[in-house]
């Protein structure tokens, strides 16, 4: 019986990969940035740690590691990209952001993993498994997003007043591409940020690069902003940039730094009638000529332009999310970063 258990298991572990599975040569994570922050004078607590437990002292007074980021990677077995995949994500979110979507669908790092790219999707400093600082160290109060914020500003849902708490009230935006049923699920990812944290974020991404790279990045919204920033002071380190409805530009003075560096911006739909993000298309716009004007190249897709629409801020949870991701991936073929 224990021999036809054991040639049953052995059977098991030898079924072949079928031609959708992601086969790994391998997979891990790490930290980079962080710093130690003090904190004195403060009251000690007496506390329970667990129910049922003994009194013990809590002293919050000692040294602290603070503005850490968390980065998990996944390395293909049949890798094509000739450097690695950087996955950056945007305000109050976290590298879930390209994980699965709202309603169960592939994301974009299984996509891209699928592709052949080493790919590394971080938490940056204050998100997710990054963690964030005691408050005696981050003395600003984080600020939270409520269930109608990203549904009006995220063009969801059709503007100002278009969210309701009755989901047969809400008013999509026409033609979306989203997963609305989903949007519970959305909220999940929604996570605490700070408004205080942009150096120590830069900083961390800073590390990560230098660790890395020479690399390519595919960054999303604020996201996107902190990676123009890292590649003005680091152009030497970028071979690719995707940016994905960044939130406002780097700086414009340091564009022509990116001259050797192929740039692609995406935008969705609905883009033109929201101030905000038409605000930020005109920006990033002007950011991408600067580098033109210097000799260098900026690729600039409106995605209604090119037969995909419907899309929100989130293009990576939309329901056309796989055929953004082979817009990407072949454009990073025609540069010349792909085997």
């Amino acid at each position: 019986m224990r021999r036809l258990l054991f040639a049953s298991l052995l059977t098991l572990l030898a079924v072949p990969a079928s031609a959708n599975d992601i086969v790994l040569r391998g997979m891990g994570s790490f930290h980079v940035g962080g710093r130690i922050a003090e904190v004195k004078g403060k009251e000690v607590r007496t506390i329970q740690r667990q129910p049922g437990g003994p009194l013990t002292k809590l002293d919050p007074n000692g040294q602290y590691m603070v503005e850490q980021m968390y980065v998990q990677f996944f390395q293909p077995k049949n890798k094509k990209g000739k450097y690695p995949l950087l996955m950056w994500h945007g305000g109050g979110l976290t590298g879930v952001t390209y994980e699965s979507t709202p309603d169960g669908r592939e994301g974009w790092l299984n996509m891209f993993v699928r592709f052949g790219w080493d790919t590394y999707v971080s938490d940056a400093v204050e998100r997710g498994r990054a963690g964030f600082a005691n408050p005696d160290v981050w003395t600003d109060q984080p600020i939270f997003l409520t269930y109608q914020d990203p549904y009006e500003r995220f063009r969801i849902g059709d503007g100002a007043g278009s969210w309701n708490s009755d989901p047969a009230k809400r008013r999509l935006l026409p033609g979306s591409a989203f997963p609305a049923e989903a949007y519970d699920n959305y909220m999940k990812q929604s996570v605490p940020r700070w408004l205080s944290t942009d150096k120590a974020i830069v900083a961390a991404y800073l590390e990560l690069v230098d660790k890395i790279c020479p690399c390519v990045l595919l960054a999303h919204s604020q996201g996107g902003t902190f990676g123009f920033q890292v590649a003005e002071q680091r152009p030497d380190k970028f071979k690719a940039i995707v940016a994905v409805e960044a939130a406002s530009p780097g700086n414009i003075a340091n564009a022509p730094k990116l001259k050797g560096v192929p740039v692609l911006q995406i935008f969705g739909d609905y883009v033109d009638q929201h101030p905000r993000w038409s605000h930020f298309k005109k920006l990033d716009m002007a950011y991408g000529d600067a580098i033109k004007a210097a000799g260098g190249t900026a690729d600039w897709v409106n995605l209604p332009d090119v037969g995909i629409k419907g899309n929100s801020h989130m293009l990576m949870q939309d329901k056309n999310n796989g055929a953004i991701a082979e817009l990407i991936q072949k454009w990073l073929v025609s540069k010349g970063v792909v085997d």
